[in-house]
């Protein structure tokens, strides 16, 4: 009886383990779902609506590195840089292998400019031009494919209503 009493012991212990373990891994997964809306952005053209697969970046630490060194990105894919309020920015393509699209959106949504194919490793400034809150860079090119103009919106969490309501 000893001997059971100890192996069914081991057994509730390890049916609490696995629960305890499905606990944290459900927990976990749920976290995960949802901040995962901030990695999906719908730019509104007046061709149509393009959901891309975004990366957020906004920390100074985060803004500066970018997308360097990357060697490809999907057509579908981008990096949102969020600034937290409107102000002039400006980039550069030091140190970046592949030609970008940099759209310049305000805090509404609103895309004010966008600079075309900025070229591979290329020092030379990128100005917004006007107050952004947003730049999104996405494959160089790809803003002409979707038709892409100032005035169009863009879609995500973290821009203001206001644009969806357009």
């Amino acid at each position: 009886m000893g001997v059971f009493a100890r192996a069914s012991g081991s057994l509730v212990g390890a049916i609490r383990a696995l629960v305890l373990v499905a606990t944290i891994f459900a927990a976990s997964t749920v976290a995960g779902c949802a901040s995962s809306g901030d990695n999906k952005l719908t730019l509104h053209t007046a061709t149509g609506e393009y959901v891309f697969t975004v990366e957020v970046v906004d920390t100074p630490k985060s803004r500066a590195d970018g997308l360097m060194f990357r060697q490809e990105l999907a057509p579908d894919a981008g990096m949102l840089f969020d600034f937290k309020e409107e102000r002039p920015v400006s980039f550069w393509m030091r140190n970046t292998f592949i030609p970008l699209d940099m759209i310049f959106v305000d805090a509404q949504g609103i895309v004010k400019t966008i600079h075309v194919n900025a070229r591979p490793q290329d020092p030379t400034s990128i100005p917004s031009g006007v107050p952004v809150q947003f730049v999104l860079e996405i494959p160089g090119g790809r803003s002409v494919e979707i038709g892409l103009k100032p005035g169009d919106t863009m879609e995500h969490v973290r821009a203001s209503t206001a644009a969806k309501e357009k």
